[in-house]
């Protein structure tokens, strides 16, 4: 068979993925090492996370990535930037129109995992998502770089584009809105607040007996926390 057979059904690889172990030698994490709130633990983690960046190890702490789901269950799943947080979930921005933005729109139960493999540890959200309120929409908005302002506008994401119309666009943008000028927030564009469910927390242990501490949200306002089998 060759590699445009249509009915080809394996591939020779050139390197083996089974092959590639990491063989974690790291502390433990205990249920007594856990904070009362998951997003307390959360903070603690994320600014190990971020002194592990300053160092050149975690290459951006805040990159998390996200998994929706259609109407039809068809899931998809990208990368986006947490840009705030806080007791009420973890936030991010983005076009309301793209293919996440439609998602969310009939389905708004999402996961969200921050992959810390440099430090051997994982944070797994499961929750729903809402739409911020246009206010703190337009806060972030008006901190982004004059660029990142343009782009919002120029890109009709999840579309089927060329770079040259894509360049065209954020060329015209450039020459409406010059450096300095006040760039409208686009209507389409906002941000998401994933209010958890459950968090988990992960971290890689030798023989792969790894520890998974998971937090879930009680209808009392509480957090059950249990220990996962790895």
């Amino acid at each position: 068979m060759t590699d445009s057979d249509p009915g080809r059904d394996f591939l020779e690889p050139i390197l083996d993925p089974a092959a590639m172990r990491k063989h974690y030698r790291v502390e433990g994490f205990a249920e007594s090492d856990l904070a009362a709130h998951p997003m307390d633990q959360f903070t603690h983690w994320f600014e190990q996370a971020a002194r592990a960046a300053a160092g050149g190890t975690v290459y951006e702490p805040n990159a998390m990535i996200l998994s929706t789901a259609d109407t039809d269950g068809r899931p998809s799943s990208r990368t986006v930037l947490m840009k705030r947080y806080d007791t009420r979930g973890f936030v991010f921005f983005t076009n309301y129109d793209s293919r996440k933005g439609r998602d969310l729109a009939v389905n708004p139960r999402v996961s969200l995992l921050f992959p810390w493999q440099a430090i051997a540890r994982q944070v797994i959200v499961t929750g729903t998502a809402h739409r911020t309120g246009r206010d703190e929409t337009a806060a972030y908005f008006r901190s982004r770089p004059h660029g990142s302002q343009l782009g919002a506008w120029a890109s009709a994401q999840s579309t089927v584009t060329s770079r040259a119309d894509l360049d065209a666009a954020y060329a015209d943008l450039h020459d409406r809105y010059p450096e300095g000028e006040q760039v409208p927030v686009p209507p389409h564009w906002g941000g998401f607040r994933v209010e958890p469910e459950t968090v988990e927390f992960w971290q890689g242990r030798e023989n792969r007996l790894h520890d998974r501490l998971r937090y879930t949200a009680e209808p009392d306002g509480s957090w059950r926390v249990e220990r996962l089998s790895p």
